[in-house]
């Protein structure tokens, strides 16, 4: 009796550290789903405000207010089927742009993600490109440049010009109709003597990122210099001591969950790529070390591309294709990348076949069950079998109660004459540990899947389930906290896992079934604030290894009975 005592309050003990210890192990290396894009409020989904796109917040954090500053300069604009924005030609920088395929949240009047915002701003963000060398007159930060044509489109690019003392300098802009600029710096020598020129590119950014820095999101600086996409310098490291990398070509910028800057010089020349920060403003820049001779009358011409958008798997394989080293790994798979992206092509194509995103997660669940359905087979057959044995084990157990090493010999032996290998079952379990954690990372990492909906109040699969029911869905006005915010599709993983767990083995030891009885609604918790998508996945899993179950026992009567008696 006192065994019994000491081990439930030990197991009171754990539960208590799993669901109120849990979130904060959570959020460092299993961050929870996407922030949600509905609440329930009277039993109905209504959007989340977002707090960037209000226009008052950013009047009021602002330096000055974004629409003033873009009024201050004369400007060209851009126009393509996924950006919208502007030049600003006082200094050619790029420093205005919306991202059109993308809105802050589901709400039918909300607004594009904002990505670039022109100096002077709270959340400026921009980038320039320009010169230095010896014997030249390089433009200064603020020069003014002439435009060729008033907009930028992936059918008109743009040149601009200025003279700077006997050098006439220009940026041939293009776009395409993804995410990448295209700038072609050149400069002619009018002059006499001949000079020395490099060129040079910048990403400015000011002010924290909105999304944080996870063992599981990279949020901050990235870049390549030679040997694949790294992700080991943060915002932190840069403030207090800048990162230089010598290569021949490579990339870098700034990445955010979805989104990323990033500048990608002359794939074969040298050049120096620079991380740096300090007084809450970041900078990811390249110059050319070595300096161009040009002579009188003679012009030198560097290419740069700059990518500002999404990422979109697709676009992002595809630019790596065009020249971009490991542009597609800008999508921070980690170490599950060989499973992950095999699950997220086939989800994606299911989703293009179906039109619902949770139908082609459940048709996932299906291709994998079905794939699994042999081993599973086996599975359940060693379970039944497990079950069948449990009165001898039983009697086994109060036989040898006092002789562990006897116990134990006896149970080895009954488990080889009944021809039962009690860690059979497992397998399959095994086996979809890393398919559950590279759906997770899917769900969590991949724009495709963002704001998309399922069924009724479910908008958004990579967010928590919205339906909380301990506010009864919205009408009562309070909000529970975090580990109370239990949903309808969590309740429902609850109760499926509940008669999951009811086809396994019944355990020898009763505190071990009391264990096993409470475990489903511990997991419950646990699961409550990640993806409805994930959990979609798991209760489809469960319902099936129910199906997968009965059938079993209907295929084979004898071991329904076995188990019964």
């Amino acid at each position: 009796m006192k065994d019994d005592q000491k081990n439930f309050l030990l197991f009171a003990v754990l539960a208590a550290l799993v669901l109120f210890g849990w979130p904060y192990v959570a959020n460092r290396f299993f961050p929870a789903a996407n922030p949600p894009v509905v609440k329930v409020e009277d039993g109905k989904a209504k959007p989340v405000a977002n707090p960037s796109a209000d226009p008052a917040a950013d009047s009021v954090n602002a330096i000055r207010d974004r629409n003033l500053v873009l009024r201050e300069s004369p400007r060209i604009a851009i126009e393509t089927p996924s950006v919208r924005g502007s030049i600003n030609l006082r200094g050619g920088r790029i420093d205005d742009l919306v991202l059109v395929r993308h809105n802050e949240t589901i709400a039918p009047d909300s607004p594009p993600v904002r990505l670039l915002s022109p100096s002077g701003t709270a959340d400026a963000y921009f980038a320039q490109f320009g010169w230095s060398g010896t014997g030249i007159t390089a433009p200064p930060a603020d020069a003014l440049w002439t435009a060729s044509a008033t907009k930028l489109t992936p059918q008109t690019p743009v040149t601009l010009s200025t003279t700077v003392g006997t050098q006439r300098y220009q940026m041939q802009i293009a776009v395409d109709t993804g995410y990448m600029f295209t700038i072609r710096q050149s400069v002619a020598n009018a002059g006499a003597q001949p000079v020395q020129v490099a060129t040079y590119g910048l990403l400015s950014r000011r002010g924290a990122p909105v999304d944080k820095d996870t063992m599981t999101i990279q949020v901050g600086p990235v870049y390549e210099a030679g040997n694949g996409v790294k992700f080991d310098v943060n915002y932190t490291d840069i403030d207090e001591k800048p990162e230089t990398f010598a290569t021949k070509g490579g990339w870098l910028g700034f990445t955010d969950h979805y989104w990323m800057t990033a500048l990608i010089p002359d794939q074969g020349v040298q050049h120096t790529l620079s991380l740096r920060g300090g007084d809450q403003r970041h900078q990811a820049d390249y110059r050319s070390p070595t300096l161009a001779a040009v002579a009188p009358g003679q012009a030198l011409s560097q290419t740069t591309r700059f990518f500002a958008g999404a990422k979109e798997n697709k676009l992002l394989n595809a630019y790596e294709e065009q020249g971009v080293p490991y542009f597609s790994r800008s999508i921070d798979w980690g170490w599950f990348r060989i499973v992950e992206e095999p699950i997220f092509v086939y989800l994606d194509w299911l989703f293009r076949l179906v039109g619902n995103f949770g139908v082609a997660i459940i048709l996932l669940t299906l291709t994998i069950r079905g794939l699994m359905f042999p081993v599973a087979q086996r599975q359940f057959a060693s379970m039944a079998a497990m079950r069948a044995v449990q009165p001898k084990l039983k009697v086994l157990q109060e036989r040898y109660k006092d002789d562990k090493a006897q116990l134990q010999q006896k149970m080895m032996q009954l488990y080889k004459e009944e021809k039962v290998n009690p860690v059979a079952g497992c397998l399959p379990t095994l086996i979809q540990i890393p398919i559950f954690y590279a759906l997770y990372k899917v769900l969590l990492l991949t724009i495709e899947m963002r704001h998309q909906p399922f069924v009724g109040w479910i908008k958004d699969l990579s967010a928590p389930d919205p339906a909380t029911i301990l506010n009864l869905f919205g009408y009562l006005d309070f909000t529970p906290p975090h580990f109370l915010a239990i949903g309808i599709v969590p309740v429902l993983l609850g109760i499926s896992m509940y008669f999951q767990f009811k086809l396994n083995p019944a355990p020898m030891d009763d505190m071990q079934k009391q264990v096993f009885g409470l475990m489903p609604w511990v997991l419950m918790f646990v699961m409550a604030p990640f993806a409805v998508g994930l959990q979609v996945y798991w209760i489809t899993s469960n319902l099936l290894t129910i199906a997968q179950q009965q059938l079993l026992y209907a295929r084979h009567p004898a071991l329904k009975q076995a188990a019964a008696k």
